[in-house]
């Protein structure tokens, strides 16, 4: 069935979010064999090349029934944002407008598609020069050591950073060195955004069903070989713990497990599955609660017909059929 054309009304794009292990690739692929559809993948963690089973990636044969964006992009060594998201998924948009064809874009970075939406402090890009300076005096100092530096030239971004939280604390001393400005005084000051989503969730009523999904779909991951993707990226040069890529939920983890393994201790898998669902179940939490704050309709995932309650909300979306 053909979709309608936007100036009958139809949205630019819809969105179907969700936290992890809702069951969006699902959805996704069943309103693709229904609508002429191309999915944005909305994750940080599917732009990487060689982050397959971790990332609980779409499989080739699933990405050759439909065409699917953003995906493999990047190598791990690199960095993605929320700015390079927004002007490759608003280029994308139009790109597939253009053939006819409606966007869905699908995914779990709720920051991506708040951005999409509301716009990004305008902030500069990372500095490569910089950051590294930076990582360099974090492995010489310690992260507390940069804290306190940020207290003395940004003391609002540094009480609302936890003094651990190495991430965040190099981004806004970074901020500080290119600018000159603190970095609270650049938030919000917005640039960008705009773009008019319907916005599709995929929530659990019961947090528990979500919980049982996130641990079956862990173990399965370890079946799959998870372990040994990880043992890979290991040996590749270049590739190490801080970087964005091997932060990703899952990925940390085993990478911690095989350096007590390297190090010729016992590696404790059992226990690093403990640790990565439970950091899972974290994320999902944290999903969870950003969807709390935006405009969306909420459909029930843990429901028995889960499935057939999303299409039903598409074809109101997409055909403007009453749900």
């Amino acid at each position: 069935m053909p979709v309608r054309s936007r100036a009958s009304g139809a949205p630019q794009a819809i969105a179907l979010a969700g936290p992890t292990a809702s069951g969006k690739t699902a959805l996704a692929l069943a309103a693709a064999r229904r609508w002429p559809l191309e999915i944005i993948s909305v994750d940080s963690a599917l732009v990487y090349r060689g982050m397959d089973i971790g990332t609980a990636k779409p499989t080739a044969a699933e990405r050759a029934a439909v065409p699917h964006h953003l995906i493999d992009i990047l190598d791990p060594t690199q960095a993605y944002s929320a700015a390079a998201f927004v002007a490759d998924a608003n280029r994308l948009i139009g790109e597939i407008n253009g053939r006819g064809r409606l966007a869905l874009l699908v995914g779990g970075t709720m920051l991506y598609f708040k951005a999409l939406g509301d716009g990004l402090d305008a902030l500069p890009p990372a500095d490569a020069a910089i950051r590294a300076s930076l990582q360099g005096r974090v492995a010489a100092h310690g992260i507390a050591a940069l804290h306190a530096e940020l207290a003395q030239v940004d003391p609002a971004s540094a009480a609302r950073l936890a003094p651990g939280d190495s991430q965040r604390v190099q981004r806004a001393l970074e901020v500080y060195l290119q600018t000159g400005q603190p970095l609270s005084r650049l938030h919000g000051q917005r640039q960008g955004g705009g773009l008019k989503l319907t916005l599709l969730a995929l929530e659990p009523t019961d947090r528990a069903w979500l919980h049982a999904r996130i641990a079956g779909r862990f173990e399965a991951m370890l079946a799959a070989g998870l372990i040994d993707e990880v043992r890979g990226l290991r040996r590749r040069p270049g590739l190490h713990p801080g970087l964005p890529a091997m932060r990703c939920v899952g990925y940390r983890q085993v990478w911690q497990a095989l350096e007590a393994e390297a190090a010729g201790q016992a590696a404790d898998f059992a226990a690093m599955a403990d640790q990565a669902i439970a950091a899972t179940r974290q994320l999902a939490k944290h999903q969870l609660t950003w969807l709390r704050g935006m405009d969306r309709q909420r459909l029930a995932c843990d429901a028995s017909d889960a499935l057939a309650q999303g299409l039903a909300a598409l074809a109101c979306c997409i055909e403007g059929r009453p749900a």
